[in-house]
């Protein structure tokens, strides 16, 4: 299973990559680390540098128009989610479709397996 990228999310991550001024091949590091009210949070980051070693555990996809970089750790979590964008009356941003979290936390900030 890989990571997937909504249209909404990919058209909003193109728009980020040009307002930053970052190159058209700008990967998408997404991660998961410990915190929130669940135990874990999700973490997005441009990354121009990648693990290209031989002993690299980092995953690569593309989906979408949208290089994804995710570490081994973080894919353990994150396998068939899928990245969303959204905007509405509680706000705009990123939302993950996550088919392994067991719970999250009302503001969907955290989550946990």
């Amino acid at each position: 299973m890989s990571i997937t990228v909504s249209d909404r999310a990919a058209r909003r991550i193109k728009e980020i990559q040009n307002e930053q001024h970052l190159p058209e091949d700008a990967k998408l590091r997404v991660g998961v680390v410990s915190g929130g009210c669940s135990g874990l949070t999700y973490d997005l980051n441009f990354d121009s540098q990648t693990d290209e070693s031989e002993s690299s555990e980092d995953q690569e996809f593309n989906d979408n128009g949208v290089n994804l970089i995710v570490d081994m750790r973080s894919f353990l979590y994150l396998s068939g989610t899928e990245l969303d964008y959204t905007e509405g009356l509680e706000g705009q941003g990123f939302h993950f479709e996550n088919p392994n979290a067991t719970r999250t936390c009302s503001c969907g900030e955290s989550f946990s397996v």
